[in-house]
């Protein structure tokens, strides 16, 4: 799915001041009703809401006012996601007149209008992972004059299109709506306007073969525009010179590399609330990598979705500081370690929960964002996270969760429960089917959220997955028996991120918690269920045992004395729960 801010109608600075009559038109008031403001792609939306109404009845009244559907709805109020739908409006500390930030994740559907030679126009939607053949085929049922495929020719920026090439590979932006104009033997051109690609028909009076030198003439001109020589730059972030790169990262980043160099634009996704951008590979048919720029996380300066900046440095999720969620992603697939071990500097094992490949990367090309003022220049090298891209045929959310593999919700489980991952949800975990026997397979993403530096925010959407209530496996039980955390710590260092104090304390205690729960033979459902919140303002298990043992040792105390101290309590509040 991708995700997109959408502009809609504006609504008139006078209209805003007159809540009197915003009142009955947008609802009728009550003890508790209050007006807030919902900002889309520079628009804005009143809506009457009440602080009693939960997070998902406001989401359904933005869904039946503007057709928005709820779970492709984002909300985030005062530099904060409203992720919790069972929590009160004024749990989040939402008043009268505030103003929230909408999100929105659109579907994969790709509007296409065409226009006949006689001026006759018609429009369908073809779902972005179609391809090109499929767009004739429907031009040919749309118009009874193009039913012979074999005459329909689309040209595109001077290059023929292909039949396989895919919609999506096309569509560049998001926001882009193609124009066809299509006759038969006729030479089809095309010109980007703004934003919108503008295809137009050329009649040729020329014979059959003057027109193949045209053609030719147009590949030719085509080439040289994608080889015209730009300023760019990739290269691993290199902060222990003893670290080798393995094979497949080298290799994952000299496509990416080799893409850049034919002149292939980075193509940014709408998807989430920061920038990242699909890297194509040296013939633009494949995506190859997903770069994610630090300084265009939600609420970094450069950041495109219109997100505010963070007045204090914490992100959208309670104890993540902004800038850091690079790091996050690479301390992820670092901190997945394959059935084996941590892997070797050579070694391309996959890890147990199948996270992508990620390296840190310096970048620099003009196709990134940045802030007004703050243009692109030689200078402006990006640092950020570089991710594998994964093949896939959508998201956890796209598909109902009895069809999920139970091993591969549990390896996900062992990693969010690990990492304390604030931000699991069902469109972050991807579905691939697999070639040899057609079986699903989990892929979990966007990790900017893990390795909080406290517990307030923990979201696992696997906790609700039938799959959860399973025990885990010998062979899962065995592989969290073998974690340690103080090796992992290390190992993050080595690679250039020394953690705060409280983020280690995070890692220690949720892996703790992780091991003991394992060893009782708990299920995922029963220790996720200690570490995530009910509602907003009700702690979670674990934040209680932190507490109890922050309030039981004595000032100065040393971290190990304190980490035994919830040791302790740990094991009390699990075998009370098993009795």
């Amino acid at each position: 799915m991708s995700i997109a801010t959408v502009a809609l109608s504006p609504v008139y600075e006078d209209n805003l001041n007159l809540a009197s009559c915003l009142a009955g038109q947008y609802g009728s008031r009550s003890n508790d009703s209050i007006l807030i403001f919902l900002t889309v792609g520079g628009s804005v939306i009143p809506l009457r809401v009440k602080e009693s109404d939960s997070i998902a009845s406001v989401k359904f009244k933005i869904q039946t006012f503007k057709g928005f559907f709820v779970k492709k709805q984002k909300l985030v109020f005062d530099g904060k996601e409203l992720a919790r739908n069972n929590s009160c409006v004024r749990d989040y500390g939402v008043a009268d007149g505030n103003i929230l930030h909408l999100v929105l994740r659109l579907s994969d559907l790709q509007a296409i209008t065409v226009r006949t030679v006689c001026g006759q126009e018609f429009e369908f939607h073809v779902d972005r992972k179609r391809n090109v053949g499929y767009v004739k085929q429907q031009i040919a049922k749309k118009e009874k004059g193009f039913h012979d495929l074999s005459k329909q020719e689309l040209i595109l920026d001077g290059e023929e299109l292909e039949d396989k090439r895919l919609i999506n590979d096309i569509c560049k932006s998001n926001d882009a709506v193609i124009h066809l104009l299509v006759r038969k033997s006729a030479k089809v051109q095309a010109e980007a306007v703004q934003k919108d690609f503008e295809v137009s028909v050329v009649a040729s009076a020329s014979n059959e073969k003057g027109s193949d030198a045209e053609k030719l003439q147009e590949r030719l001109q085509a080439v040289a525009l994608n080889t015209v020589p730009r300023s760019f730059n990739l290269e691993p972030l290199i902060v222990n010179p003893k670290i080798t790169l393995s094979p497949v990262v080298k290799k994952l980043i000299g496509s990416t590399f080799d893409g850049i160099a034919r002149g292939h634009q980075p193509i940014r996704s709408s998807k989430g609330s920061g920038g990242a951008y699909f890297m194509l590979d040296s013939c633009a048919q494949n995506y190859v990598s997903v770069f994610k720029p630090t300084d265009e996380e939600p609420m970094a300066v450069n950041n495109p979705q219109g997100l505010p900046l963070s007045v204090d440095g914490e992100g959208l999720k309670k104890g993540t500081r902004v800038g850091e969620g690079a790091f996050r992603e690479v301390a992820a697939y670092i901190l997945d370690h394959p059935k084996s071990g941590p892997r070797s500097a050579c070694s391309d094992e996959k890890g147990f929960a199948g996270v992508p490949p990620t390296v840190m990367v310096k970048c620099l090309h003009t196709g990134f964002n940045y802030a007004e003022g703050c243009e692109y220049s030689s200078k402006s090298l990006k640092i950020g996270s570089l991710q594998m891209f994964m093949k896939n045929c959508g998201s956890c959310e796209d598909i109902g969760p009895r069809a999920f593999p139970v091993d591969d919700v549990h390896r996900i489980s062992v990693l969010d429960i690990r990492l304390a991952n604030a931000d699991r949800h069902a469109g972050n975990i991807l579905v691939q089917k697999d070639d040899k026997d057609g079986q699903l397979v989990l892929i979990p993403i966007d990790h900017g959220y893990c390795l909080p530096e406290n517990f307030e925010d923990c979201t696992f959407d696997w906790l609700y997955w039938p799959q959860a209530q399973q025990p885990y496996s010998a062979e899962t039980i065995a592989y969290i028996n073998f974690l340690d955390t103080e090796k992992d710590i290390e190992l993050l260092k080595s690679h250039g991120w020394t953690m705060s104090l409280a983020c280690a304390r995070v890692l220690r205690i949720s892996t703790m918690l992780l091991k003991k729960g394992a060893e009782r033979g708990l299920t995922p459902f029963a220790i996720g269920r200690i570490m995530c919140r009910e509602t907003l303002k009700k702690e979670s298990i674990i934040e209680e045992i932190v507490e109890e043992a922050e309030e039981g040792v004595l000032p100065g105390t040393s971290e190990a004395a304190f980490l035994q101290s919830v040791s302790f309590i740990i094991d009390r509040r699990l075998d009370d729960l098993i009795k």
